[in-house]
């Protein structure tokens, strides 16, 4: 079985080759046998000659033979069974295999890049070839000649030689022998004298080879001398042995049982001669009764266990023979014998025999064209009685037509085509054959027509110069004879084969294509396979390779090598179709093709291809329905079971489902939030919960930098690292997270489910490493894995079921206890995979619907793997070099390092209030409990808006019994001011110092005050917190950030943080507006006067919620370094310090009705004064975009400016008061509009002329007092325009409407004076006086 690459005319050549029959003595074969090895066996690798020879044709012209080979074998006189020769075929093509480590060729066609490892030359491969030969050598066992042997020890070597000859002549000749066929009655014979040269008489030898030569001619006969080797001669002489790449084969055929490897069981004999051709191979076995592919017992079909054990004897098989050494008492001067052998038999005594042959039967045919051609036919069909009688065209069109005898004359014609054939001469050949075929086919004998047919195209293709083109007809017509009218697929086999060989040889690929793939039929699987995979290779091999065909008919052959057994084969095939159908977007292709890979590597035990197989079916995204999934996947648990048992102490392998998406795992160092009880609510913190908000955590990162600066005296450590509770994609992992020991570590893995089918992971853990280290010392730990180490160190808790169910994605949170301080490295998840039984949908219902956790079924198949977490950091984008190419920073929140043992604090809020009056004050509690082993200290609070709130001092009297105590409720007590009056005032519970004021330090870091600065393991402190409501209304997030330490000093956490997010919605209650202003007179040269005048307008702007009926204003105070209410403060004294003044105006208190209650409210409201004479408001007003001012050019002027009064002294030129009633009343139901009277008087302050304006129309402040207190309407003109002189008043009636009660705001108009002499074009608006208020009632 020889690997070469073989021409087209050689391998037609080596098909068709004089057979020589060799009859060996027991004597004989007893000598060949001491080197293992029959006589045929012996010669075989010397049987191709090296030398030209030359023959005379009947036209006595020289013909020269080139590269000749002959074979000899042994007489088999039983035909063998179909069975056997299918196993024959099935073992030749099963033991030939692609060699391993074979450099791949790289066919690039179009968008493909294909590895093909066996594109060899004409698109054949090594068990194709094998097997093409092999069915060649068994349509080839007619014999030319027989080679009688005999030994010179036996007694009478000439009596034995005539024992055989006799022998050879009852074979030939008797009726009870069919089989073999023999080509001429006359066959030679010749004698060959078997001497062994170690243990026999040379001089016995040369007289009984002088007797033969006497007897039997010197052409006839040959003395061979073998075993000249001396059996005690060095070992380490090397003796090349030519005869292993034969014997393969024979031990194919010697095996001692064999199967019928068919799928079908064939019962009809293909194997029917045509009289020249035969189709069974001899063996090499002696014995005339059995042949070696006889079987012993029926013929049966094949299963996976029984191919499994056959290829395990031809393994074993293979491997003994190719241990038996072969010729070892041969020399290589003994090998020279048996060519010179070969040689001298085929110059001296089978070719001159042929020559001689051939010159006969031309003779005969001269003689025969000499007669008429009608009378011979004639003749021919009165006189030929031994012929089958003629039947009908119906009948010719379903048999084989004619059967001739050997002596027939129509078959001399054909036997001396093919004599003439066997010695090359082509040319004679086809002229031979073709007139034959014309013969044959006149007698409808369409059997022999098809053989010669299909001759005369190989002679006329092997004929040298290429004299007429190849008659591709010739062979379409007898392929199609031998298929369809005779029924013999052999014959038609061995005629597609030639036919294919020579076209792809003229690179006919299409057209070898189209034929070999006719021949594929339901009868043979393998053949249909092998022809299948060769059109595949013609597709490759064209000029423009044809991928996808080349593909399909792969996966074709693929097909029928697995139905045929040939399961290494079949999954050859699948593979390399696989490179073209990957990634092309055939996902129902990519499955099928997997599947079959995946079960044939499985049936194979090479478990690593049949798990990587299955796993492609399940990772990409499937279009196969819920239940070819369910079946995808259930075949991926069984086959991954059966290949972790087979290393059950290997590592864990990586899992394909579900989909893990690494980049959104969170990480939470921490406690989870306690849920709140009743009144008591606790800090919100963080938790896994929420989303991110980069804001909001840009937000708490600086809140925690200003506390830290605080603490250090006004700068940031270099190693500052800000705390974060919860790590993600979002957030900065380029370093070491930092954890504390014995406190959890939760991991939120994202699972996703692809397949239609739910999934179901039990005993579902976090695989991690652990190095201990002691961060107070030197020393280090060795690290440690999961299962390696007990739960001393890293605590780990699994989930026992988890189900996923159909294309879902589910987020699994996984905790880990560390008990030791190190460095921690979580790598992955394990967890066992399953399916759930009766996962499949009936009638469109999803049975994943309503399965809950406990309550699944699984189907008994799991198995236990792992998925790494590889998290890929930040693409880096700041240096030149990172913007150039792509590098990816580290993401390290996997990788926590766990510190000593911290203290943990814990804060509730006890009565704290979701929603409040704009101002408003109301008490609330906070309790602070250390729930750690470690005091904790140095406990403060920060926010963006401290002035939300502020802690209770730390004296007794402000530390509330409990938080229900009623004297604890007001956030005012009563004092008394002056000791000789009644009058009393209101001060706040808290002090200055409490809202952060005098204190020296920023005002948004408050100190918490704690009992003496400490808060033990265990203990818990609950402070009152004031809270005053915002001044604007709406939703407000208010952020409070605690910050405490230690108190012993760690290396890797200084400080621990504490976040609370405070929702409150206020709501709108009162409006204040306040103005400073000066008094009439423009004041002195310094432009200040001695007093002010300070108006203040109160409004309310709440609109009935929150139950609130009314407000009374209780107290107005005033604070400031230099002024207060009433009169002027002393300036000479210490600045630093605000001075308070009081006005109390009653008692009267506000109040609410909540639950048939009446709650008192009480609150502040702040205005900053800050420019003498601009309005102040409570809460800061929407600005307005200023009107767009015509820009005006003035040409200046030589004449000297007079000095200009100020903008303030032009502000109060003209001052106004109002007259009017108190309160009016109206009768509203008698008529609906009520008309006052009101007074305006103008007073210019100045001595000068004053050109003045008066605009009536309402401009109100804010939509608020428009809305709340509705407005009036002045009647009449709505501008006035006067002039006034020096200190002149000027009285102006006016008359307000109204159309329903309530009190209102008269000071609306607005008053606009300029200096007669100034040359200006708009007025300047004159300061306002107070609000003059009415009261409208109804009567």
């Amino acid at each position: 079985m020889a690997q070469c690459v073989q021409s087209v005319q050689e391998f037609i050549q080596d098909s068709f080759v004089p057979l020589v029959a060799a009859l060996c003595s027991e004597e004989a074969e007893r000598l060949t046998r001491r080197n293992n090895l029959s006589f045929a066996e012996l010669v075989r690798p010397f049987c191709r000659l090296t030398s030209e020879v030359h023959m005379r044709d009947p036209n006595n012209q020289l013909h020269i033979i080139k590269n000749l080979k002959i074979a000899v074998n042994n007489i088999i006189t039983h035909p063998p069974q179909p069975g056997a020769i299918r196993k024959l075929l099935h073992d030749v093509v099963s033991v030939s295999q692609p060699a391993e480590g074979l450099v791949a060729n790289v066919i690039t066609a179009g968008d493909y890049d294909l590895n093909i490892s066996d594109r060899s030359v004409k698109a054949s491969v090594p068990w194709y070839s094998n097997w093409k030969e092999t069915l060649m050598e068994l349509n080839t066992s007619t014999f030319y000649s027989g080679m009688l042997v005999v030994s010179s020890s036996e007694p009478d070597p000439v009596e034995q030689f005539l024992k055989l000859s006799q022998e050879q002549h009852r074979i030939q000749h008797s009726s009870e022998y069919s089989y073999p066929k023999w080509f001429i009655p006359n066959t030679l014979k010749y004698y060959v004298l078997l001497h062994d040269v170690s243990t026999g008489e040379e001089q016995r030898a040369d007289s009984i080879y002088e007797e033969m030569k006497q007897r039997y001619g010197t052409q006839g006969c040959y003395l061979l001398k073998i075993n000249s080797r001396v059996s005690n001669r060095g070992a380490d002489e090397q003796i090349p042995d030519p005869w292993s790449q034969y014997l393969q084969k024979n031990s194919i055929q010697n095996q001692d049982s064999y199967e019928d490897y068919t799928v079908s069981n064939k019962n009809t004999d293909h194997l029917i001669s045509d009289g020249t051709d035969s189709e069974i191979k001899d063996g090499l076995s002696n014995n005339f009764k059995t042949h070696p592919l006889q079987l012993d017992h029926p013929t049966g079909s094949l299963d996976s266990t029984d191919y499994m054990k056959a290829s395990t004897s031809l393994q074993d098989s293979k491997k003994s023979n190719s241990g038996t050494p072969h010729g070892a008492c041969l020399t290589l001067t003994d090998h020279d014998r048996i060519r010179q052998f070969i040689q001298e038999f085929t110059f001296r005594g089978l070719l001159p025999h042929i020559e001689k042959t051939i010159r006969q039967l031309n003779d005969q045919l001269i003689s025969r064209k000499g007669l008429s051609r009608s009378l011979f036919s004639a003749t021919k069909k009165w006189f030929s009685g031994s012929k089958v009688p003629e039947k009908s065209i119906n009948e010719l069109k379903n048999t084989s037509g004619l059967l001739y005898p050997p002596e027939a004359p129509e078959l001399q014609i054909r036997k001396m085509a093919d004599l003439c054939f066997l010695v090359q001469h082509y040319e004679l050949a086809y002229s031979c054959y073709h007139t034959a075929k014309k013969d044959f086919l006149n007698d409808q004998a369409m059997l022999y027509a098809a053989g010669a047919l299909e001759m005369a195209a190989v002679s006329a293709f092997l004929q040298p110069g290429a004299p007429r083109p190849y008659p591709a007809h010739y062979m379409e017509t007898a392929i199609q004879t031998y298929r369809d009218i005779c029924k013999n697929m052999v014959l038609a086999e061995r005629c597609v084969l030639l036919s294919a060989e020579i076209l792809k040889s003229q690179s006919k690929y299409s057209e070898a294509a189209a034929l070999l793939i006719r021949l594929t039929s339901e009868d043979s699987d393998l053949r249909s396979a092998l022809l299948l995979e060769q059109a595949a290779h013609c597709f490759i091999n064209m000029k423009s390779p044809m991928v996808r065909k080349f593909a399909f008919h792969m996966i074709l052959a693929g097909h029928r090598f697995s139905k045929a057994g040939q399961k290494k084969h079949a999954l050859r095939c699948y593979c390399q179709a696989m490179q073209v159908y990957k990634g092309k977007g055939w996902s129902l292709a990519e499955d099928h093709i997997n599947f079959t890979i995946g079960r044939q590597s499985f049936t194979l035990r090479q478990m690593d291809n049949a798990v990587s197989a299955f796993r492609h079916i399940l990772i990409n995204d499937s279009k196969q329905p819920p239940a070819q999934q369910g079946a995808f996947l259930r075949e991926y648990l069984y086959v991954y079971k059966n290949a972790t048992q087979l290393s059950p102490d290997g590592p864990l392998p990586q899992l394909p489902l579900p989909y893990i998406n690494s980049s959104a795992t969170r990480v939470f160092f921490g406690h989870d939030r306690r849920p709140a009880e009743g009144e008591k609510q606790a800090a919100t913190h963080i938790s896994l919960d929420q989303e991110y908000d980069s804001e909001s955590s840009q937000q708490w990162k600086e809140l925690e930098e200003q506390v830290v600066s605080v603490i250090n005296k006004g700068t940031i450590p270099s190693n500052f690292q800000p705390t974060q509770f919860c790590l993600n994609r979002y957030s900065d992992n380029s370093k070491f997270p930092l954890a504390v020991v014995e406190e959890p570590i939760t991991v939120e893995v994202s699972f996703r489910n692809p397949l239609k089918v739910p999934l179901l992971l039990t005993d579902l853990s976090l695989l991690w490493k652990f190095q201990p280290k002691d961060f107070s010392a030197k020393h280090d730990g060795e690290t440690k894995e999961q299962g390696t180490c007990d739960e001393d160190m890293v605590g780990t808790e699994a989930i026992a079921e988890f189900l996923i169910n159909s294309e879902e994605t589910k987020v699994a949170r996984l905790k880990l206890f560390p008990h030791q301080t190190g460095e921690l490295h979580i790598l992955g998840v394990v967890y066992n995979l399953g399916s759930v039984q009766g996962a499949v949908s009936l009638d469109g219902i999803d049975p994943s619907i309503g399965l809950q956790t406990g309550k699944f079924v699984s189907n008994g198949l799991s198995v236990r793997g792992r998925q790494d977490l590889e998290i890929q950091g930040p693409r880096l984008n700041n240096t030149k070099e990172e913007k150039t190419s792509i590098k990816y920073g580290p993401d390290r929140r996997l990788d926590p390092i766990i510190t000593e043992e911290m203290p943990l604090l814990e804060v509730f809020f006890i009565n704290f209030p979701t929603g409040l009056l704009c101002g408003e004050i109301k008490k609330a509690y906070v309790e602070f409990v250390n729930v750690s082993k470690c005091p904790l200290t140095a406990l403060k609070v920060v926010s963006k808006h401290p002035e939300f709130f502020t802690f209770g001092g730390n004296t007794a009297v402000l530390t509330p019994l409990s938080p229900s105590a009623s004297e604890n409720c007001s956030a005012y007590k009563t004092v008394v001011t002056d000791p000789t009056s009644v009058r009393t005032a209101l001060l706040s519970s808290a002090s200055s110092a409490d809202f952060g004021v005098g204190t020296g330090g920023s005002p948004e870091v408050i100190q918490v005050p704690l009992p003496d600065a400490v808060l033990l393991p265990g203990a818990s402190v609950q402070l009152p917190m004031w809270l005053r409501g915002p001044d604007e209304e709406g939703v407000h997030e208010i952020n409070f950030l605690f910050y405490y330490e230690s108190i012993k000093k760690h290396s890797k956490m200084c400080h621990r943080v504490l976040r609370h997010t405070a929702v409150i919605c206020t709501s709108r209650s009162l409006h204040v507006r306040a103005t400073v202003c000066r008094s009439n007179a423009l004041g002195d040269d310094e432009g200040r006067g001695d007093n002010m005048l300070l108006f203040v307008d109160v409004e309310n702007i709440n609109t009935s919620e929150m139950g609130v009926k009314e407000f009374h204003i209780v107290q107005v105070s005033s604070n400031s370094k230099h002024w207060k209410l009433q009169k002027s403060v002393n300036i000479s004294g210490d600045k630093e310090n605000y001075t308070f003044a009081d006005i109390v105006f009653g008692n009267e208190q506000a109040y609410v009705v909540e639950d048939s209650k009446q709650l008192i409210l009480e609150g502040q409201h702040h205005v900053a004064l800050n420019t003498v004479g601009k309005e102040a408001f409570s809460f800061p007003q929407k600005q307005e975009l200023p009107e767009t001012v015509l820009l005006k050019f003035f040409r200046p002027e030589n004449t000297p400016v007079p000095t200009r009064p100020t903008p303030e002294q032009l502000s109060n030129l003209i001052k106004t008061s109002l007259h009017y009633p108190e309160s009016f009343n109206h009768s509203f139901h008698q008529k609906s509009l009520c008309l006052v009277p009101v007074t305006l008087l103008l007073s210019n302050c100045s001595q000068a002329v004053v050109d003045v304006m008066i605009d009536l129309r309402h401009k109100p402040t804010s939509s608020e007092a428009l809305e709340i207190h509705g407005s009036f309407t002045w009647l009449g003109q709505t501008q006035y325009k006067l002039q006034l002189k020096g200190h002149e008043v000027y009285s102006l009636q006016l008359k307000a409407c109204f159309v329903h009660t309530g009190v209102y705001n008269l000071g609306t108009p607005r008053v606009f004076a300029k200096l007669v002499d100034q040359v200006t074009l708009f007025e300047t608006s004159q300061q306002n006086s107070m609000p003059a208020l009415i009261i409208i009632n109804n009567i």
